[in-house]
């Protein structure tokens, strides 16, 4: 299999609060590019190198990235914010230069690194259809071929007439990437589409997705939706502070991801709950939570069929019965998709003044893999007086360990069974 990126000891610095020294006379701007041999080299040969600014800090957005991309191979990218993601998908799409290092690309690259990049805004959506291709090196009558296609996938078709300056982001954003997708480029470069646009383009966008790779094209897709990455990526990367610190199966990189990750939430760490907004009379509080996957693989996330174990840490001002503590689960869009309360079990689970710890376990998830956030609440005999309510309390991460193939959002299992099918005739 050949090799469609090859990436040698990447490294991109910027200047932080450097100024440009501006010629005020033409005698100025003379003699500063009859200098300018000398004073390069004079740079490069001190600590800062060669800048041609007024001294400012230095900051490296990449440090010896070196990895390569078959053709055909779907990568994906994660990391943190300003972990050098987006730096280099510009690096390898000729969009900036690096400071070290070199970069091998084979084949055309189709680049979506924000929301309609390389569209003219006064032009229309024809217009652009067309600028695009040729600035991918298409030919008229190729794009005239595909330019049904690209319409129908953007869902514009009332507003190609249009200057894309009045476009929404959404409408902006549809059209980007179908152009990017549709057009022959070999490598596909996708950075955060999945950011804006609706559940439905989001699927659309990870079948074309896959389908690009399907056809052999190379794709390279950086992503916040972990559970996206699982799905499309077979094997991944991982970027901290500008350093390439993990790549392989994408299982194994998410897993390093959400370890060092101080945002991510994280399984069998205790999570502080004191200053949360709360409502409810207060005479208990939840202080403090846990969560794992159970104890077949303590250190990592929930499965979407397996349990959640939760450890709550109450403070009781005294002795008394809860009559309901429980927990609901909710997705980004905040739909209620679990609920969890003792008081569908027989009998009240008693605290004592002060500090209480208390384990709660749901069997089964039935959970997609995805992001979720827990509401926790504790109430009196009947769930009548509240005393502690937290919404949105923290949230969980949602991990497939056997990811659907690619593209496909796998379902979640659930128990049923055969009940007697009745005798009588249909009514």
């Amino acid at each position: 299999m050949s090799v469609a990126i090859r990436v040698d000891e990447i490294g991109k610095q910027y200047r932080i609060g450097a100024r440009q020294v501006r010629a005020r006379t033409m005698r100025e701007a003379v003699a500063r590019i009859i200098a300018a041999p000398v004073h390069n080299l004079r740079h490069l040969r001190s600590p800062g190198g060669l800048d041609g600014h007024d001294r400012g800090d230095a900051i490296w957005a990449l440090q010896h990235i070196s990895f390569e991309v078959m053709l055909g191979e779907v990568l994906g990218i994660v990391g943190s914010n300003g972990a050098g993601k987006s730096t280099l998908l510009k690096v390898l799409s000729r969009i900036t230069a690096p400071t070290t290092g070199r970069a091998w690309v084979h084949g055309r690259i189709g680049s979506l690194l924000e929301v309609g990049t390389g569209f003219h805004p006064e032009l229309t959506g024809r217009d652009n259809i067309y600028l695009n291709g040729a600035i991918l090196g298409m030919d008229r009558q190729y794009i005239r071929s595909r330019f049904d296609e690209i319409v129908a996938f953007a869902g514009v078709e009332q507003f190609l007439e249009t200057a894309v300056k009045h476009y929404s982001t959404g409408m902006y954003l549809r059209l980007a990437f179908a152009v990017a997708a549709h057009l022959a480029a070999e490598i596909l470069v996708v950075d955060e589409v999945l950011a804006v646009g609706d559940a439905e383009f989001q699927k659309k966008c990870l079948a074309k997705m896959s389908e690009v790779a399907s056809q052999g094209r190379t794709v390279l897709f950086v992503s916040h939706n972990l559970s996206a990455v699982q799905r499309m990526c077979p094997r991944s990367i991982l970027l901290q502070s500008g350093r390439l610190i993990a790549d392989g199966p994408t299982l194994n990189v998410l897993r390093t991801y959400l370890a060092i990750s101080p945002r991510a939430p994280r399984p069998r760490k205790w999570i502080d709950l004191s200053r949360a907004q709360r409502t409810g009379t207060h005479e208990v509080r939840i202080e403090a939570v846990a969560y794992s996957g159970g104890d077949a693989e303590p250190e990592f996330h929930p499965y979407p069929d397996g349990p959640l174990e939760l450890t709550l840490e109450l403070i009781s001002n005294r002795q008394r019965t809860i009559g309901s503590l429980g927990i609901s689960l909710h997705d980004q869009q905040g739909a209620r998709l679990i609920s969890a309360d003792t008081m569908s079990l027989d009998g009240a689970t008693q605290v004592e003044e002060g500090t209480n710890r208390i384990k709660l376990q749901i069997d089964a998830l039935h959970l997609n893999p995805g992001v979720y956030y827990a509401t926790l609440w504790a109430s009196g005999r009947l769930g009548r007086r509240v005393f502690d309510r937290i919404e949105s309390a923290f949230a969980l991460q949602v991990v497939d360990r056997n990811p659907a193939p690619l593209g496909q959002l796998g379902p979640t299992t659930c128990s049923f069974r055969v009940l007697p099918s009745p005798s009588e005739p249909r009514s």
